[in-house]
């Protein structure tokens, strides 16, 4: 399933591995979820998980980094054609746009207003791993097999 990940998704999800960010973490570790990307958002994630105040290793973000690109989707992003209320989030949409990816999971819906989206679900952790369970069902149903959001 394509998927972008806002940056506050995975470090929330570094910081608490057992609420739903930490799930998804685990989902793009055992490439369940397919990640779409463009530089600005890996050179964004590096950065803030970097930081001191999270004291996660070089070595900790370099292999979640490597897992997003080596399972994830590079893609070729257009500016917004109207600018979002936070201008930092303007890249996580168009990426989602670009990729596509039906599905924009952050922590932080509310910097993306409704008409701004242009058919992209934007949805918290919770919401998504919803959505994805419910796929998952669906997916099994037809016979095909997918981890769960509990392995890895």
């Amino acid at each position: 399933m394509r998927v972008v990940l806002d940056t506050n998704v995975l470090v929330s999800g570094l910081l608490s591995p057992y609420g739903p960010p930490g799930e998804l973490v685990r989902l793009v570790a055992v490439g369940a979820l397919q990640v779409c990307y463009d530089a600005r958002i890996l050179t964004e994630y590096r950065e803030v998980l970097l930081r001191p105040l999270f004291s996660f290793s070089l070595v900790q973000v370099e292999t979640l980094l490597e897992q997003i690109k080596a399972g994830g989707l590079t893609v070729g992003a257009r500016p917004l054609s109207a600018p979002l209320p936070d201008p930092d989030d303007e890249v996580f949409l168009a990426v989602a746009l670009a990729g596509p990816a039906p599905h924009l999971v952050t922590g932080n819906t509310k910097h993306f207003p409704v008409k701004s989206r242009q058919g992209v679900q934007v949805v918290s952790p919770a919401e998504f791993l919803s959505l994805y369970r419910k796929q998952m069902t669906q997916d099994q149903g037809e016979g095909g097999s997918l981890p769960t959001p509990s392995e890895g």
